[in-house]
């Protein structure tokens, strides 16, 4: 037994459930700092504490379910992952990603229904994104997208609901420059699975534009969304600290052109290298992105 759920835990793949998680419940601080003001209660704790585990268990599932509809592409790709390797069937990895999407949808409605709403939308698009007949991942540009949308948009609001209604433009603003970060940097991982996701039939970028022409497709997408802070708070779509957010604009627009640099200079290597340092940089720019913009809405002294 403590094998299986070891199996379980490894199909989760758990390294990339922080991320989200991190980004539910930012979303959720930024919104306790947002004007008006609203008290901190026990509920809310829990509301939030229930969100952010269900952004966890919704990417546990998503994983969960793409590596069962990805076999064939893991098998040059991946080969020592769990289904490929023969120490899970797909049958079984079906079922834990059922009860995954299931457990997922009870804590969202602990959340809020609101959460329920986008934690549908979220699920829908990751079942689109992977399962036949759909499977948007062979759909090149839309599959960044249905990426870009749930991990990016989607979860910045869904925090903001576990506090407040969502019915104001802020956190969707907020959500937009997570998105559009996030059509660019998901690619990052697609160069190194180039050969694989070809003989599967994923027309992911670089199959279809090659590394070179791929990586200079994305590069904008690694600045130029961050570009969009400044104009949030001028046209008062952004009630964070000022300072900080203009702080926060400087280092990630700087910080997003030194990874371009990294990509474009020999593209080659993205697609020899399983974890490019462009890819390392991406994501711990989330990271920063995430703790960066909850700081700025929990500061004293704001407008």
């Amino acid at each position: 037994m403590t094998e299986r759920w070891r199996l379980y835990w490894e199909l989760a793949r758990p390294f990339t459930l922080i991320a989200p998680a991190l980004g539910m419940f930012t979303g959720s601080v930024i919104a306790l700092g947002a004007p008006p003001s609203i008290p901190l209660t026990a509920w809310v704790v829990v509301k939030v504490a229930c969100g952010t585990l269900m952004a966890a268990v919704l990417n546990a599932a998503s994983n969960t379910l793409n590596q069962v509809t990805d076999l064939e592409a893991d098998r040059i790709n991946k080969p020592n992952r769990p289904i490929p390797a023969g120490r899970i069937g797909a049958a079984e990895a079906v079922n834990a990603a059922g009860a995954l999407y299931v457990l997922a949808f009870l804590l969202a409605g602990v959340a809020g229904i609101q959460c329920v709403w986008l934690a549908g939308i979220a699920a829908l698009l990751t079942v689109l994104y992977s399962a036949p007949p759909f499977r948007l991942k062979a759909v090149p540009y839309l599959a960044n997208a249905v990426i870009a949308v749930p991990r990016g948009v989607l979860l910045k609001v869904a925090g903001w609901s576990c506090v407040r209604d969502f019915g104001r433009a802020e956190p969707w603003y907020i959500g937009l420059v997570f998105g559009l970060f996030l059509l660019g940097a998901t690619t990052t991982k697609d160069f190194a699975d180039a050969r694989g996701d070809a003989a599967a039939g994923y027309r992911t970028l670089p199959v279809v534009l090659g590394p070179k022409r791929a990586a200079w497709l994305i590069s904008p997408f690694l600045v130029l969304p961050f570009l969009l802070i400044p104009y949030g708070i001028h046209a008062g779509l952004l009630t964070g600290s000022v300072p900080l957010l203009y702080a926060l604009t400087a280092l990630l627009a700087v910080w997003g052109a030194y990874v371009v640099h990294l990509m474009v200079r020999n593209p080659d290597d993205l697609a020899r290298t399983e974890n490019h340092p462009s890819w390392t940089h991406m994501y711990v720019m989330m990271f920063v992105a995430q703790i960066g913009f909850a700081l700025a809405y929990v500061v004293p002294g704001r407008p």
